[in-house]
């Protein structure tokens, strides 16, 4: 008898839809499957093929080889490196140093100063004139005064000699000589060779404590004909201020009227060294400390050649010691030529006297043209 489909009773005769289990049981059942079908037909997990299966052919090795390096790429060849002998030391840094900045270098330029101080290692010739040290210590206090106080204009610098031995001749001025260290600095900052201005002082300079020392120090030496040669001689720019003291101490009621200059003893030192004179005119040091009077009793006790009265001394005491703010011209005037002479001159009185009266009215006549064109004391 064939089977008969049986129907249960009550039941629903529409098939049953799988559910998500049922899916999910069949699919692993199937992967069971096919994992134990592929373990029983590996031969590398002990199985044997199943029937009507095919061994799968082994897989050849795969051969490793080492890749090829790339070569190196060609570099050209160094170019020649040029030679230079003999080449000058500017004192410039190296192009490819780097550039310190300012205030690293003068920390740096100050470090090595004062090494070198310490160190003694300096150079003094044998005048005692110490160039360093007045180049970076003893003209550097004074540069604001020249600068920013007394505005200092020089004119006709060009007329000094930029190297060889010359006799500068200037006015003397100012109770206080502070012209010849304004034109030591003027020189030293304005000329084209920065020449250092050698002064010959009076004795009253070297027989003062601290001052004498300075004054060695920055180049200032006797003013007598011997020390005035031997510098000249040796090419140096010797300054002479011959009123001496009757120059700066002179009353403010005769001023720019320029005193006797002395016997003619720096015409003499030029003519024999054969360098040439230069006038030098200087306006308003004058201003600086206007003498009224002169106490000549208390100058006699203190050995000194004047003591001033000023509008501000003694009456403000340490005070009057500031001087008033004066506008400054110094000019340097044509230099007279002294190398056309026979090498006796220098012993011929008419020739000296005569070449002392030039250079003394040529600073006359030029103090005077300086005074017209000022417009005043203080501008």
């Amino acid at each position: 008898m064939p089977d008969a489909r049986v129907i249960p009773i009550g039941g629903d005769d529409r098939p049953r839809r799988a559910s998500a289990a049922d899916a999910v049981a069949a699919g692993a059942s199937r992967a069971s499957g096919e994992r134990a079908r592929r373990r029983a037909g590996s031969p590398l997990l002990g199985g044997t093929p199943a029937a009507g299966e095919a061994a799968a052919p082994a897989r050849p090795a795969r051969r490793r080889t080492a890749k090829k390096a790339a070569p190196p790429p060609a570099t050209p060849p160094p170019e020649p490196v040029e030679t230079v002998l003999d080449e000058p030391e500017t004192g410039a840094p190296p192009a490819d140093s780097p550039v310190l900045p300012e205030w690293e270098r003068k920390v740096a330029a100050t470090l090595a100063f004062v090494r070198r101080r310490l160190t003694g290692d300096v150079e003094v010739d044998e005048f005692g004139f110490d160039p360093e040290l007045t180049d970076h210590v003893l003209l550097a206090l004074l540069r604001p005064l020249y600068e920013h106080y007394f505005r200092v204009e020089v004119r006709g610098i060009e007329n000094v000699p930029t190297e060889g031995g010359a006799l500068v001749v200037a006015n003397h001025s100012g109770t206080v000589p502070m012209d010849s260290l304004m034109t030591q600095i003027a020189l030293l900052d304005h000329h084209p060779a920065h020449r250092h201005l050698r002064m010959l002082g009076a004795d009253l300079v070297f027989q003062t404590p601290v001052i004498s020392e300075l004054a060695r120090k920055s180049g200032t030496t006797l003013a007598c004909n011997a020390d005035a040669e031997r510098l000249l001689d040796k090419g140096e720019l010797v300054g002479v201020w011959p009123e001496g003291f009757k120059g700066i101490g002179k009353p403010f009621s005769e001023r720019y009227k320029l005193q006797r200059f002395g016997r003619g003893g720096f015409v003499s030192a030029a003519l024999k060294a054969g360098v040439p004179i230069v006038p030098c005119s200087i306006i308003g040091a004058e201003e600086i400390y206007p003498i009224l009077g002169n106490v000549k009793t208390l100058a006699r006790l203190l050995g000194l050649p004047y003591v001033p009265v000023t509008p501000t001394f003694p009456w403000l005491g340490p005070l009057g010691a500031i001087p008033l703010p004066s506008k400054w011209i110094i000019e340097f005037g044509e230099p007279v030529p002294t190398d056309g002479y026979g090498p006796g001159s220098a012993d011929d009185p008419m020739l000296v006297f005569n070449l002392t009266d030039q250079v003394r009215e040529t600073i006359q006549h030029t103090l005077y043209r300086l005074l017209m064109a000022r417009r005043s004391i203080f501008f």
